[in-house]
């Protein structure tokens, strides 16, 4: 098992799945949807590998594999299929999460701001004061900080110098919402945890509209685990209990976190230490989907 993160480590690299093709600078787009949802299948070995796609603050070691773990596989993706039975085919939070929860919760993963050896969460509300910009549950990095140059590249230091991660949820911010769901299941034991491993073509994966994802059972402590190969890191994809209870899913290329769950876990959520809002299944996703604040300066 992987080494859990460290909070001087989130400076480091962070992995990301590759799609295929090049990231547009300034849109950020994301891969769409299938035409249809695919059911969990098997994909085979393939001899021809895809291209990286681009995104800012991302480092790949020369040589080494995407995502290329070592970390124990499970070889059925079964237990998975609900999933990929349940999520929509369009941009929204229900093309993550199963529509099927009786609440949701968007969790913003925190800036850094450097403090010696030590790195301090910056909340967005706080840089959108900052900014003169407005905080709102539907808000996004670029808008709130008024350019594209924010996401991954410049900073400002007097408020943050590290931007949110993108498609990565901080360990600290992973067990401090596993702590919390771990209330709400009653299987905290035995979890699922899928993950993004582009070199593991052999190997059975769950295929969902954002990525194909290889998965493995375990507490529900391995959500703070590291699923990339050092020094690179990367959180779990999705994870969720065996009995279903709830489900967290992180996007490849999103600053926050989404949570389905019972309406009493989602209150004690939006309750929690952490910059949590309310979401709906039919929120937009996607960095360009502030309709609120000012569109962001282009580079």
């Amino acid at each position: 098992m992987g080494r859990p993160f460290r909070r001087q480590s989130e400076r480091r690299q962070i992995a990301r799945p590759s799609y295929g093709g090049e990231r547009e600078p300034d849109s950020h787009p994301t891969p769409g949807p299938p035409a249809f949802v695919q059911p969990a299948r098997v994909l085979l070995p393939s001899s021809e590998g895809r291209a990286p796609r681009s995104s800012p603050g991302v480092v790949r070691s020369p040589g080494r594999p995407a995502l290329s773990t070592g970390r124990p596989v499970g070889t059925d993706v079964s237990p998975g299929a609900w999933v990929a039975a349940a999520l929509r085919d369009d941009r929204s939070v229900a093309s993550l999460v199963p529509p099927v929860f009786e609440a949701y919760a968007r969790v913003l993963h925190p800036a850094v701001r450097y403090a010696g050896d030590d790195d301090v969460d910056v909340r967005w509300d706080e840089v959108a004061a900052y900014n003169g910009t407005t905080a709102h549950r539907l808000m996004q990095w670029p808008a709130i900080t008024g350019s594209w140059e924010y996401v991954g590249e410049e900073d400002q230091p007097d408020v943050w110098n590290d931007s949110p991660a993108e498609g990565h949820l901080p360990a600290h911010v992973a067990a401090a919402l596993a702590t919390l769901l771990a209330g709400w299941t009653t299987t905290p034991q035995e979890c699922w945890f899928g993950w993004c491993d582009d070199a593991a073509t052999d190997r059975p994966h769950l295929t969902l509209p954002t990525c194909d994802l290889l998965l493995r059972s375990g507490p529900i402590t391995l959500a703070a685990a590291n699923f990339a190969p050092e020094p690179q890191e990367q959180s779990a994809a999705v994870w969720w209990p065996a009995d279903r209870a709830w489900f967290v899913a992180t996007d490849p290329t999103l600053m926050s976190t989404y949570v389905g769950g019972p309406a009493g876990a989602v209150d004690a959520l939006l309750g929690a230490p952490l910059e949590v809002h309310p979401a709906s299944p039919d929120d937009p996703i996607g960095h360009d989907t502030d309709l609120v604040n000012p569109a962001p300066t282009r580079f």
